[in-house]
């Protein structure tokens, strides 16, 4: 992927994204790599890799990797699930932050169309934002 300026070069790497432990009650931020870029704002067009897994078993259910290109979005505005829009609003351009949502920030326990049921556990990269 087209990394930012300065950017930590695992940001390159498709991460390795385990379960969770425990149960998950709220939304759970974890920073694993500290972009330098600009925070992320409300309503900002987001450009991201992610890695999304089920929270119990690690078992992958999508990622842009797989794709071979990074997915953009616009962020803290309803396009993406809750978790998204209130995980990534303030974290820096250039970071990996792992999210562990709990079903009511992600896609609920009965989602229609085939989603992920459940809590759900991403890695993201934030690469851009404008």
């Amino acid at each position: 992927p087209q990394l930012p300026e300065g950017a930590d070069p695992a940001l390159g790497t498709k991460p390795k994204v385990t379960a969770g432990e425990g149960e998950l009650k709220k939304l759970v931020v974890t920073p694993m790599i500290k972009g330098t870029g600009p925070a992320v704002k409300k309503g900002q067009m987001i450009t991201t890799n992610y890695v999304g897994v089920f929270y119990k078993d690690g078992k992958e259910f999508d990622s842009s990797w797989n794709a071979g290109q990074p997915a953009s979005f616009a962020i803290g505005v309803g396009q993406v699930i809750p978790g998204w829009d209130q995980g990534l609003v303030g974290v820096t351009v250039g970071s990996r932050v792992q999210l562990d949502l709990p079903a009511e920030l992600a896609y609920g326990t009965n989602p229609p169309g085939g989603r992920p049921a459940g809590p759900l556990r991403f890695v993201v990269d934030v690469l851009a934002a404008q």
